[in-house]
């Protein structure tokens, strides 16, 4: 064997795995914006409406619960490299991620919020395409985000329960598929703002 050759360490199941969940959602999400492009292209008497305020406050929820699974997974990184007796539950990352769930369930519960205002006004799942497709693309991604939350609660649990080695594989992972979701909203944010 060649040593002139850098050897390369092999990607992690979990990571490969959600390389291939990212791929299937962006195909999605990208077959739903193009039904939306062509249904209200198609149609005479597209109505519009003006988004739910919360919107533009569960983006900033989202964004901020971005910074704080990258804080967790750089505080996680510099902890594995302690002493695994030093180790502590907020030295490995835990306070972050357990913030960054709660920004998750915050955000989704601003979603809910948007469903009612938008219900207040008239407008359900069925009442206009342009409602219909809000409804869709806000659920399929508070769903996702749901995904994200459960695997950050799985690190979690194994941050509990594995005091002598850090999940830094599965938290590696869980932030990649955390960033994807906050870039997934904000495309989204952007489609019904410009479309809706």
């Amino acid at each position: 064997m060649d040593s002139s050759v850098p050897m390369t360490a092999p990607a992690s199941p979990a990571r490969t795995g959600v390389w291939v969940a990212i791929a299937t959602i962006s195909m999605s999400f990208a077959a739903y914006t193009s039904a939306l492009m062509v249904r209200q292209d198609t149609i005479s008497d597209w109505a519009h409406f003006t988004l739910p305020p919360i919107l533009f406050v569960n983006t900033l929820v989202l964004l901020a619960s971005s910074a704080t699974v990258a804080l967790g997974l750089r505080r996680m990184k510099a902890g594995a490299a302690a002493a695994a007796g030093q180790a502590t539950f907020a030295s490995r990352g835990g306070r972050w991620l357990v913030v960054t769930l709660g920004l998750g369930v915050l955000f989704v519960a601003g979603q809910v919020l948007a469903w009612r205002s938008l219900a207040a006004q008239g407008l359900y799942l069925a009442t206009t395409p342009g409602s219909s497709f809000f409804y869709v693309f806000t659920a399929l991604h508070a769903l996702h985000l749901l995904g994200g939350v459960a695997a950050l609660a799985y690190v979690l649990r194994r941050i509990l329960l594995t005091p002598a080695a850090a999940p830094l594989g599965a938290a590696g992972a869980a932030a990649l598929y955390w960033h994807f979701m906050d870039v997934l909203w904000l495309y989204l944010l952007l489609v019904l703002a410009l479309r809706l």
